[in-house]
């Protein structure tokens, strides 16, 4: 009887212990037609208390603003279309977007949840920092989903180009 109580104490304490949080880190490499290119770094993404923790730290990239989004596959793979274009990191499908939104409103908007803060790429073609995803509340939900850094900056909108206007894919790494 005693050893059935200390068990039932155990798993009373063990399920009410706080989950840990989840830490995964995110090979990044620049997107070709031919398929994954230069390595250029990595992401590092955290949860916390405030939503998900993202840290950069990239290299080798064109200087400037970068649009950053989560895509709903988990591929950098180029992608041909009907018309024989190839996209690369085409495979990685459109922005995620659980909810339908089909609305690009940056990442404390209401739209597409796919929607990260923008990335600064220094004059030297490296970024590193550290960004915040509030809306994305675990890790856990990026797991099996594909990280992009677009060619041009991101306006948070979809005027006067649709998805921010970040144009081409550039980077790309997939959440294990």
């Amino acid at each position: 009887m005693r050893r059935s109580l200390n068990l039932a104490a155990a798993f009373v304490l063990v399920s009410a212990a706080p989950a840990l949080a989840e830490k995964i880190s995110v090979p990044m490499a620049l997107a070709t037609a031919a398929g994954k290119g230069a390595d250029v770094g990595t992401v590092t993404l955290s949860d916390t208390k405030a939503g998900v923790s993202i840290k950069l730290d990239l290299h080798g990239l064109p200087p400037g603003e970068h649009g950053f989004h989560v895509h709903q596959n988990p591929s950098c793979d180029p992608a041909t279309a009907a018309d024989g274009k190839v996209t690369p990191a085409g495979g990685a499908g459109a922005h995620m977007d659980p909810a339908k939104t089909a609305m690009h409103m940056g990442p404390t908007g209401e739209g597409h949840l796919g929607d990260l803060p923008k990335v600064t790429v220094g004059a030297d073609g490296s970024a590193k920092g550290t960004l915040a995803a509030p809306r994305i509340k675990t890790v856990a939900e990026l797991h099996g989903h594909a990280l992009m850094l677009h060619a041009g900056g991101d306006n948070y909108s979809d005027q006067p180009a649709p998805l921010g206007g970040g144009g081409a894919r550039l980077a790309c790494g997939v959440a294990p």
